[in-house]
């Protein structure tokens, strides 16, 4: 019998389809895991934006990878409480998108600072400086606001603290 924790195993193989650098289990947005049998499965995702468009792309790719390790009857149901937050992502997980190049969120959910547009100071991923500034609330993803680094001149996307 394969257990959640099997599941949960096989599921964090399955890349962010806009941030392939972590898993969607990274990303925390697997929220249940409930094995029916040795042949149905139901998985609860929660979006990391009501409208978050990888959504899709994150259902199919649960049923692909289900599908390929033996079960039949796949169901994955969009949950939306609780709603999904930044500090569900492990600091692994952080100093991997840092590596990658995105700024990861820096705080817990209490910075909103990112709402309001007030100057926050983000550090850079490429050369470390907190010497950045704002550009855009939204980068290239609506979960990422566009910032810039003062000393090295590089754009950067920023994970918002949500």
């Amino acid at each position: 019998m394969r257990t959640n924790e099997d599941i949960f195993q096989l599921l964090s193989e399955i890349p962010d389809p806009e941030i392939p650098v972590i898993s969607i289990t990274d990303l925390g947005v697997i929220r249940a895991i409930d094995i029916a049998n040795s042949e149905n499965i139901t998985v609860n995702i929660t979006p990391t934006y009501s409208g978050c468009p990888a959504m899709k792309q994150i259902e199919d790719d649960v049923k692909k990878k289900l599908l390929e390790h033996g079960f039949k009857n796949i169901t994955v149901n969009t949950v939306f409480s609780p709603p999904w937050t930044t500090d569900w992502i492990p600091e692994e997980a952080k100093e991997r998108l840092r590596k990658y190049g995105i700024a990861p969120p820096e705080e817990s959910t209490q910075d909103k600072s990112w709402l309001t547009g007030k100057k926050s100071s983000i550090t850079c991923p490429r050369c470390g400086s907190k010497n950045t500034k704002l550009i855009s609330l939204f980068g290239s993803t609506a979960c990422k606001a566009l910032h810039q680094c003062n000393e090295c001149l590089e754009p950067f996307d920023y994970f918002k603290c949500i």
